[in-house]
């Protein structure tokens, strides 16, 4: 809420991914919250569930094809950049932020699991599986939205793999 007693409109990125949602058929709603949900400890604490079920969504880039990778991983887990390197087929490395802004079209610590700028080959942490419920960013640092592991897998289209 605003000072007027209004509430603000969604930020540009929530507006996006909302409409993301929308063309896919998903009847997922994106909440802002007041605190940030940047990292994954930010996000379980201001929604009141387990860092496990907190999907991060973490762009790479292929050394030699500059070419753009998510992975959906678990909060707790830390990616391991070899085994995402092997089934890249070939070696990753962590972007700036301008490279995941312009292809995704989000800010780190924002990036939605889908409604990229182009579309992104996907992996998905086997971890999250384990979960009734998740949490995934919606757009922006402080914006979610709850979905499941099955809902994810059919969002994304990503592969599910052990990354962590």
């Amino acid at each position: 809420m605003g000072q007027t007693g209004r509430e603000q409109p969604p930020s540009t990125g929530v507006q996006r991914f909302q409409a993301a949602l929308a063309r896919g058929g998903w009847p997922h709603q994106a909440q802002e919250l007041p605190q940030t949900t940047r990292r994954a400890s930010d996000a379980a604490a201001a929604i009141g569930c387990r860092v496990e079920q907190i999907v991060k969504s973490l762009v790479f880039r292929g050394r030699r094809s500059g070419r753009p990778l998510l992975v959906v991983a678990s909060g707790a887990n830390r990616v391991d950049e070899a085994v995402l390197g092997a089934l890249a087929g070939e070696p990753v490395e962590k972007p700036d932020a301008d490279y995941v802004r312009q292809r995704t079209g989000y800010v780190i610590g924002g990036v939605p699991p889908i409604g990229h700028a182009e579309p992104l080959l996907t992996f998905i942490d086997a971890d999250l599986l384990r979960f009734d419920e998740l949490w995934a960013a919606a757009g922006s640092p402080n914006a979610v939205f709850r979905l499941t592991p099955a809902e994810l897998v059919a969002m994304t289209g990503g592969q599910v793999v052990r990354i962590a």
